[in-house]
């Protein structure tokens, strides 16, 4: 039986120092989904960078509020952003679908059933969803926490067997992830208190932070996925957390018995 693992791509690993998107890393990741296809694995890849995209397609000239900057960015930055996948995708002879979610695509109805499956249709047809909130129309209220809250709804509809986080740190710390003292916590049961130890600050680029992780990855883990946090920077790091998860740093949350 296939594993299926949905992978989060955040913007502070998919953008560059200036805010605008970073390709090189964008490849090196779709090279390392290749891997996990090629070796049997079904993947929901869940990405941020659409904002990113259009943010270095479009200088602006006028002024505009947030809200009116994430929807135009958004709008176009996404059509690059999934030209892109498409075209680094198509090297390695895999098809992608791209899936625009709303919050309220997760309540309980029509909505839900249709947008599972749809999913599930694209994976028994070897083509990998390609999953990013609708930022056009997503606003205020209606907006998800971050696109880790959005992987991990996204795991649980599926029942995907694992969730990877990529993020820019090892996993979580034990303390400041500056401080030399600090240590990446390898492994934490999907219970375990972890308030104490995180440092809840925001990636430039991001909406989230590693407290908003470390919730989905316990409420996705109490379901009875396995999560992992890790360093989407590092070289190789999705087949090297699948072949040798000892030699690499990251945090795994241990997931609950399925009853």
């Amino acid at each position: 039986m296939k594993k299926r693992i949905v992978i989060k791509v955040g913007s502070n690993v998919l953008t560059r120092e200036d805010g605008k998107l970073n390709v090189t890393r964008m490849s090196a990741i779709v090279d390392q989904i290749a891997w996990l296809r090629h070796h049997d694995y079904e993947v929901i890849l869940v990405s941020s960078g659409a904002v990113a995209c259009g943010r270095g397609e479009l200088p602006m000239e006028n002024d505009l509020d947030k809200v009116e900057q994430r929807q135009l960015f958004s709008a176009i930055g996404q059509v690059k952003l999934i030209g892109l996948y498409y075209d680094l995708f198509r090297e390695h002879g895999i098809h992608v679908g791209q899936v625009l979610t709303m919050k309220e695509n997760f309540q309980p109805g029509h909505q839900l059933d249709n947008q599972r499956a749809c999913m599930e249709v694209m994976l028994e047809n070897g083509a990998l969803p390609i999953v990013n909130e609708n930022d056009t129309v997503s606003i205020t209220g209606l907006m998800f926490t971050d696109n880790d809250e959005l992987s991990g709804l996204i795991a649980t509809m599926l029942n995907a067997t694992d969730l990877i986080l990529l993020t820019n740190v090892d996993g979580v710390y034990n303390g400041n992830p500056s401080d030399t003292h600090s240590r990446v916590i390898p492994s934490v049961y999907w219970d375990r208190d972890l308030s104490s130890y995180i440092q809840d600050e925001k990636s430039l680029q991001g909406r989230g932070g590693m407290l908003s992780k470390c919730r989905t990855a316990q409420q996705v883990a109490q379901a009875g996925i396995r999560v992992i946090i890790a360093n989407g920077n590092r070289t190789n790091i999705i087949p090297d957390l699948m072949e040798k998860p000892m030699d690499v740093l990251h945090t795994e949350f241990v997931a609950k018995e399925k009853e």
